[in-house]
């Protein structure tokens, strides 16, 4: 049995994985046995231990996807992917360079998007709690 130890919030699990007969894998985490079923693949998959949560999971949201700009916009990218916690100004509203735009949650850490020039907010292609991929982008600025 190859074992494994992994840190999930701040839990450590000692995670044991044994032989794979047909679909079935048997798993110990911390001296808990379980028998895993995989699911059927035509190419084989890496075997993955399922551990139960220490906290309720968030249903996801989907990706952004990157909206493209007109001529002459200038267009407000995330630097990493995270997810929108807030957005901080509307369409039509000016902004300058350093005005904050957006907040984007990556790594529990906030970080503030600026507008990076002067203009008028044209489009806003995110919804506060959207999961967006670094590159996507926020919003369009004229």
């Amino acid at each position: 049995m190859k074992e494994y130890k992994y840190k999930i919030n701040g839990n450590e699990y000692t995670v044991g994985i044994g032989d794979i007969d047909n679909n079935i894998v048997e798993v110990e985490v911390n001296g808990n046995s379980y028998s895993v079923e995989l699911e059927k693949t035509e190419t084989p998959a890496p075997v993955v231990a399922a551990v139960r949560p220490a906290a309720p999971v968030a249903a996801t949201t989907p990706v952004a996807r990157p909206a493209a700009p007109s001529a002459g916009a200038g267009v407000v990218k995330a630097p990493l992917p995270g997810t929108i916690v807030d957005i901080k100004v509307s369409v039509g509203d000016k902004v300058e360079p350093n005005t904050v735009v957006a907040i984007l949650e990556a790594m529990k850490m906030e970080n503030n998007i600026n507008a990076g020039r002067a203009g008028v907010v044209k489009s806003i292609n995110v919804n506060k709690g959207d999961s967006v991929l670094d590159g996507t982008d926020i919003l369009v600025i004229e």
